[in-house]
């Protein structure tokens, strides 16, 4: 069996990831802390960090960490190397807020370094960028909204809010990794991931509503007005519910058949 270690694999598409992995492959999961017998202790800013033997390797958090500890380490017999960045690096690359600029370009050079990296190291590096990812409960967009609209009986739909969405399940992510591993044609290739549907931002928030309680009460809001009393630090973002925040899922299915759901709400915080 081949080995894969499998940074950030105690997030969201982690927890997904590894049972689809287990059974075809050997698995080396790496945390900052310890969470198993078969667990690596350690963390990508260490430049102390010494990788175990592996034939590839799948990077599920901070991109720019894992390009720069990729570059340090260069680990002998590594094939294969995939891992996630984020549509921020495309769709905030023109946002009027400097921390989210900053955030793109961030995004889009850890993407140029770790390919260019793993040219140079014989690695065939594959590169995915999802759009807005639930279904594990830790994220930081929806899984916050619908525990406020759980406890308090009521969620803030954004009237006007047009930009279409298409939220990805964490574990149709997984399933992308599996299927692109042994993909030849992947190599070298960045693509945009999002889920199989799309659907604007303020149906998306009726739907999460209706989802998490039958009795949480859709109170409408108008862009215009959020826009008004929301931080300095968030207005950027409420500008962005009147855009489209999609992914091209095209050269994904023709690459590796990509074939993910639609956005099922009732996901974004999972039974346990």
């Amino acid at each position: 069996m081949s080995s894969i270690l499998v940074f950030g694999a105690s997030g969201a598409v982690g927890r997904f990831l590894l049972p689809r992995l287990a059974p075809l492959y050997t698995v080396r999961p790496v945390s900052r802390q310890p969470r198993g017998r078969d667990w690596v202790v350690g963390e990508l800013n260490d430049p102390t960090l010494r990788w175990p033997p592996a034939d590839s390797v799948v990077s599920l958090g901070p991109l720019d960490a894992f390009a720069a500890a990729f570059e340090r380490a260069r680990p002998a017999g590594l094939r294969r190397a995939i891992a996630l960045s984020s549509m921020s690096a495309e769709s905030k690359s023109a946002s009027p807020d400097p921390a989210e600029r900053a955030l793109a370009t961030r995004l889009a050079e850890a993407e140029q370094r770790l390919l260019r990296a793993g040219a140079a190291a014989g690695v065939a590096v594959t590169v995915f960028r999802p759009t807005l990812i639930y279904g594990a409960g830790t994220d930081a967009s929806l899984a916050p909204l619908a525990r406020f609209a759980r406890r308090w009986r009521v969620l803030p739909i954004p009237l006007g809010a047009s930009g279409l969405r298409q939220p990805v399940h964490a574990d149709d992510l997984a399933a992308a990794v599996v299927a692109a591993l042994d993909v030849a044609a992947t190599h070298g290739n960045v693509y945009p991931l999002g889920g199989g549907e799309r659907l604007s931002a303020q149906q998306m928030f009726r739907r999460l509503a209706t989802a998490v309680s039958a009795w949480a009460l859709p109170v409408p809001i108008p862009v215009a007005l959020l826009q008004r009393v929301s931080p300095a630090a968030r207005r950027a973002a409420v500008a962005r519910l009147r855009q489209d925040l999609v992914a091209d899922n095209a050269p994904a299915q023709a690459a590796f058949g990509y074939a993910p759901r639609n956005f099922h709400a009732g996901d974004v915080l999972p039974r346990r």
